[in-house]
């Protein structure tokens, strides 16, 4: 039985909700309810002006209805007399198709009626900053190889082992901490789960990074590409697919390449027929661009793709399958949308199943060395307006996802290209002022 909201309050001494939902450019959006108003609100849903937050309405449209979905409320760890609570929108008594928690559960839904259960796991990298957000946080931290930095990562002990107790409170299955690629930045690990799970959990954990960095008189910030020559924030997909039950992992088969069945192929040839598409929600900003088509780092390497390849177990690789049962996606990145991300893995991936597509050749090169010798690859996109016009190419994928859905994000992504656009900066002035 779904847990019911104001004994979940009476049990854990809660006295506020946070419902919460998050819009099409990943802007968390809440409203905090008295646990007194719970039973009405778990109901009803609490009302939001829908044109107020990033979704395709109007003002004239009639209030949207977040409705919370009890098994995933999470009490606060830091602020335990607060429970946040995952929320599915509403609109005369319809679901928001183009809602980004509605597309992903009705792509779930879709799963399941192919007896497939999908899980995954995310890497959701952060840089812990100053509050102004001009600088990292940590003056020392300046190496040139900062990776698996021990002395800095335990200059922000107090606040990392914070987030990580909490998780581990959470039952999430916390298991390693380290200092990232970059200066000022880190990386924390739990483990994977039912992809619902997994995009809650996401969502809950930026929150939670950023309130934690916060109380610590820090910022966190998970831009895709925050400092000019440092790497970026890349949050990275582990993907497998179950059986209906969940117990068995159908992309497993020891018998194939790489201990990947056949399944397990085509669905990561639906991810590769995709990619260029995909891209439109797995790197959704202007920034976004800047990490995938980056030059060399101060560390040697942007540990990002720019090519639609795969491989092994090799990270220079848009996929690489770092085992049995499962790969890796390493094209999404910090700004990614918790439940989109989800949704158009699987959206591409079950196009791949149902089409039988083959993932194409594997390379095993080093692709930061050697990328310039692979020619039967395409290219990533070069910038959000490419990749948005891939997506819009994409008719099946646009299909797969919702027309609806794909409507509103093509046209608001549009309307924040254009206001990219047309904002005039320094960089004209410096190279064109004397013409």
């Amino acid at each position: 039985m779904a847990t019911d909201l104001a004994e979940f309050a009476r049990a854990k001494n809660v006295k506020y909700f946070m419902i919460s939902y998050t819009d099409l450019f990943s802007g968390q959006r809440a409203k905090l309810v008295p646990a007194q108003a719970i039973s009405d609100m778990q109901k009803d849903g609490a009302g939001f002006a829908g044109f107020a937050t990033w979704l395709d309405l109007t003002p004239a449209h009639p209030d949207m209805l977040a409705v919370p979905d009890p098994d995933s409320v999470i009490q606060l760890p830091w602020k335990p007399e607060v429970a946040w609570v995952a929320a599915n929108c509403i609109m005369d008594d319809k679901e928001v198709n183009q809602a980004p928690r509605n597309t992903l559960k009705r792509l779930i839904a879709e799963a399941a009626s192919d007896g497939m259960h999908v899980k995954t796991g995310v890497e959701a990298e952060f840089f812990l900053i100053s509050p102004d957000g001009k600088t990292i946080s940590d003056e020392y931290d300046t190496a040139s190889k900062p990776c698996y930095d021990q002395q800095a990562v335990m200059r922000r002990y107090d606040v990392i082992a914070e987030i990580c107790d909490h998780m581990l409170a959470l039952g999430w299955g916390a298991y390693q901490n380290d200092h990232e690629d970059a200066n000022g930045q880190f990386e924390m690990n739990w483990a994977f789960d039912d992809a619902l799970a997994t995009a809650d959990k996401h969502s809950f954990f930026k929150f939670m990074v950023k309130s934690i960095a916060e109380k610590h008189g820090l910022r966190a910030t998970f831009m895709p590409k925050p400092f000019q020559g440092l790497t970026g924030n890349g949050c990275h997909a582990h993907i497998s697919v179950w059986d209906k039950a969940g117990k068995t992992n159908v992309f497993a088969d020891n018998s194939m390449e790489l201990g990947l069945s056949a399944k397990g192929r085509n669905f990561l040839g639906g991810i590769m027929k995709h990619a260029s598409a995909l891209a439109a929600i797995t790197n959704p900003t202007v920034n976004s661009y800047k990490r995938i088509n980056a030059p060399r780092t101060i560390s040697g390497a942007t540990w990002a793709p720019n090519t639609v390849t795969w491989t092994g177990n090799n990270r220079t690789h848009m996929v690489r399958v770092p085992g049995p049962g499962r790969f890796e996606l390493r094209l999404p990145d910090g700004a990614a949308n918790p439940y989109l991300l989800q949704a158009v893995i699987i959206a591409a991936g079950l196009d791949g199943i149902r089409s039988k597509a083959d993932p194409g050749k594997r390379h095993d090169i080093d692709m930061y060395q050697l990328g310039h010798t692979v020619t039967d690859a395409p290219k990533l996109p070069l910038n959000l307006l490419d990749a948005l016009r891939e997506f819009d190419n994409d008719k099946s994928l646009k299909a797969a996802l919702g027309e609806e859905f794909s409507s509103a994000y093509l046209k608001l992504k549009q309307q924040e290209w254009n206001s990219y656009a047309s904002h005039f900066t320094q960089w004209e002035r410096d190279h064109t002022l004397d013409i």
